[in-house]
């Protein structure tokens, strides 16, 4: 592996877990979202990628001398008139920094300060503190994209787009979402009072929510009614290609019918566990391509040996699927293999480089690519339409059935009986 290289495709956005800190990405509530490295087994979104061969120096820049009058004539009047000193000059390197990349208008690209960069500098792992959530730090306040499975965010009813306006009854609004992560992070046990924004029905609220260490299960599975095979993906972490192949090899021993593969929720991981794990299911090739800014692309193929590429199928997918749940969608969709049933996904599809800056400065996060499907389809900010769409409501969650489900079950009978 190339230590010094990792590459996020980033949820961008979404990166940032509730659960630790740091993929992803894309991190869990604790680590959001999956980085990725084209070479390797990085995570798609939200870790670090070390690649600076920017050579540092004392001076500005030849050439830009001229362009950078304006910008050291305001730091000299903010030291010398500015009415509060002495003035933080440290803060006001980083909000240049800032302010820079966030003029490129790209809400992937930003700048991290030093502690919360090595708070998402952690891979995406088993086991997490937090709330357990996915989320999009990038907009105007942090966003759920899809709370984890058993999680204390799933027990306290958040739902994706659902806002963090406020936490422990301080305004959260005009504060950056890496920000607000660390007052919504924290220990075991401890609690968090969160107010929620829900677009869905402008209603505010408040939960009040206890920290635990969460254990993330990345595959589960079972034999469900009608000799079904249903299979739960929940992220695409380092050991989820071999936990699903395991349970593949078990679920086939009882000659299912077909599979129903559910992605729902799931809010992203590493770029080669996406391309293996999609190639148990899709023979065809390629399963993705990345595209750069000045045209030339890097393709990714599919693996040889899928266990489960002839297999009847059906994927459910909704609006907390993002980034590497995204590529094994699109390429299902794109090759026929199987219906997409459920809801539109999130629209995770640019690739982020995470750049330690020199002596332990913090890093910048800027986009330098988009991913494609294999039909060249780009979803970033669009998302996958599903070919059959099937609303999931709240009340049907606290009624305790499942119409998304229920539609694949049927769909799947429908294929299998003739």
């Amino acid at each position: 592996m190339e230590k010094n290289s990792w590459k996020f495709l980033l949820i961008g956005f979404v990166g940032l877990i509730f659960i630790i800190v740091s993929f992803s990405g894309g991190f869990v509530l604790g680590q959001f979202i999956p980085v990725l490295n084209k070479n390797t087994d990085q995570p798609l979104d939200n870790l670090p990628i070390i690649n600076n061969e920017f050579q540092s120096s004392s001076a500005t820049p030849a050439g830009l001398e001229e362009l950078f009058k304006p910008f050291w004539e305001s730091w000299s009047i903010v030291e010398e008139q500015y009415v509060d000193q002495p003035v933080d000059q440290t803060q006001m390197m980083r909000g240049a920094i800032q302010g820079m990349l966030e003029s490129l208008g790209d809400q992937h690209t930003s700048y991290m300060d030093p502690d919360l960069f090595k708070q998402q500098s952690t891979p995406l792992e088993g086991e997490y503190d937090g709330i357990g959530a996915w989320v999009d730090v990038n907009g105007e306040y942090v966003t759920i994209i899809s709370p984890m499975p058993g999680s204390p965010a799933e027990e306290a009813g958040l739902q994706p787009d659902d806002q963090v306006i406020a936490v422990d009854g301080d305004d959260k609004t005009g504060i950056d979402g890496n920000i607000v992560l660390r007052d919504i992070l924290g220990e075991a046990g401890t609690q968090v009072t969160l107010t929620i924004l829900r677009p869905s029905t402008m209603e505010t609220f408040d939960v009040t929510i206890t920290r635990k260490k969460i254990e993330i299960p990345s595959v589960t599975s079972e034999m469900i009614e009608n000799n079904i095979a249903y299979i739960q993906l929940i992220n695409f972490g380092d050991k989820t290609h071999s936990d699903l192949k395991n349970q593949l090899k078990d679920l086939l021993k009882n000659e299912p019918r077909g599979i129903i593969l559910d992605l729902r929720n799931n809010g992203g991981g590493y770029l080669n566990t996406a391309i293996e794990v999609t190639s148990e299911f899709v023979s065809d090739s390629p399963l993705m391509y990345e595209e750069f800014g000045d045209g030339t692309r890097t393709t990714y193929k599919t693996r040889p040996n899928g266990i489960a590429t002839d297999i009847p199928l059906i994927v459910l997918i909704n609006e907390g699927s993002a980034s590497a749940s995204e590529i094994m969608a699109g390429a299902i969709q794109d090759y026929g293999r199987a219906l997409l049933v459920g809801k539109q996904s999130y629209g995770k599809g640019s690739v982020q480089n995470w750049i330690p800056l020199r002596d332990d400065q913090g890093a910048v996060r800027v986009t330098i690519a988009r991913w494609l499907t294999p039909l060249e389809r780009q979803i970033n900010e669009v998302g996958l339409a599903p070919d059959v769409e099937v609303e999931y409501t709240e009340d049907d969650f606290n009624a305790g059935i499942d119409p998304q489900l229920d539609k694949a079950i049927e769909l799947l009978l429908e294929q299998t009986s003739n």
